[in-house]
C-alpha cells in the first residue's frame, strides 16, 4: 500500500473559520453579558451601603443608650461618646471610636436632642450626604 498523506475535507468551502460578521456577532454578545454582569455587580455595592448604613444607625443607637443608662442623660454631641464629656459623671466609655461616627459614605451622622417626638434623632443622609432624596440617596433614620 502507498503512504497517503491526511489532508482534510473541508464541506465545499475552500477556506476554513469564522466569517467577519460571525466575529463582530460573537464581540457583540460577550459585551452585553459583561456590561450586564458589571451593572448587577457595582450595584449591589451601594445596596450593601445602604444596609451598612441600616446597622451602624441601629448600633450607634445603642450605644447612645448605654450613655444615657451610665450617665443618667444623653450626651450632647456624638464626640461625647468617644471622649468623656466634663459634665457626665459615670461616664464608663468610651462608647464608641472616630471612625463610628461617620456613615458608609464617609458623612458624619446627623444628631439631635431632643428628637421628632423620641428622646433623640440619629440620621444617616445617604450617599448624597443631603436631607431627603430615594434609593441610595434617602435619609436612614433610628425607630
Amino acid at each position: 500500500m502507498r503512504n497517503r498523506r491526511f489532508q482534510p475535507s473541508f464541506a465545499g468551502s475552500p477556506q476554513a473559520g469564522f466569517s467577519l460578521i460571525e466575529i463582530i456577532l460573537v464581540v457583540v454578545l460577550i459585551g452585553g453579558i459583561v456590561a450586564f454582569a458589571a451593572a448587577r455587580i457595582l450595584g449591589g455595592g451601594d445596596r450593601a451601603k445602604v444596609n451598612l448604613a441600616k446597622a451602624q444607625v441601629q448600633t450607634l443607637a445603642e450605644k447612645i443608650d448605654q450613655f444615657r443608662m451610665d450617665t443618667g442623660g444623653l450626651p450632647g454631641s456624638l464626640e461625647d461618646l468617644v471622649k468623656a464629656p466634663g459634665d457626665a459623671a459615670g461616664w464608663l466609655g468610651p462608647y464608641a471610636k472616630d471612625s463610628e461616627l461617620k456613615d458608609p459614605w464617609n458623612h458624619p451622622y446627623t444628631y439631635t436632642v431632643p428628637g421628632d417626638g423620641k428622646p433623640f434623632d440619629l440620621v444617616s443622609l445617604g450617599a448624597d450626604g443631603q436631607a431627603g432624596g430615594d434609593s441610595v440617596d434617602a435619609d436612614i433614620k433610628y425607630d
